[in-house]
């Protein structure tokens, strides 16, 4: 009876990830989780002296690039067509968005923009979009039939 429990609870978990994550009925939800992230990050990082108590927990470096990498996924699987073409459509997003949330810094007195943090950004939306584009260039073919 236990173990018949657990087997439903391992196969439920992969089952609703790829509901979330896959699910082609979801990919505007994506994109729209990605772009309310990306304003709690600008609207976080523009509180005075939010980003120095972040920064004790991990450097600047991490903070970006895991940021953008998730930011990067939630947009690559909100968006459609190949693997190629979806790592193009993330890449652009994210570059936009680290581009926009440096100008934000850039006007604030006690944050300054970076270009590498900028750097930073489309460097994990990179690395991130061809990962998936790797490992998920045939969902895009199976979503057109």
């Amino acid at each position: 009876m236990v173990s018949l429990a657990f087997a439903q609870r391992r196969t439920a978990m992969p089952a609703f990830l790829s509901l979330l994550l896959l699910d082609p009925r979801l990919r505007s939800a994506r994109i729209k989780a990605a772009l309310l992230l990306y304003a709690g990050v600008v609207v976080a990082g523009s509180v005075p002296g939010a980003r120095a108590e972040v920064g004790e927990f991990a450097p600047g470096v991490v903070l970006h690039g895991l940021t953008y990498a998730f930011l990067t996924l939630l947009w690559f699987l909100g968006s459609t067509g190949s693997g190629q073409v979806r790592a193009a459509k993330a890449v652009l997003a994210i570059a936009l968005m680290g581009a926009g949330d440096e100008l934000v810094q850039s006007f604030l007195p006690y944050r300054n923009g970076d270009v590498r943090d900028w750097m930073v950004d489309v460097a994990a939306a990179l690395l991130t979009s061809t990962v998936l584009a790797a490992l998920v260039p045939r969902q895009a073919a199976a979503d057109r039939h």
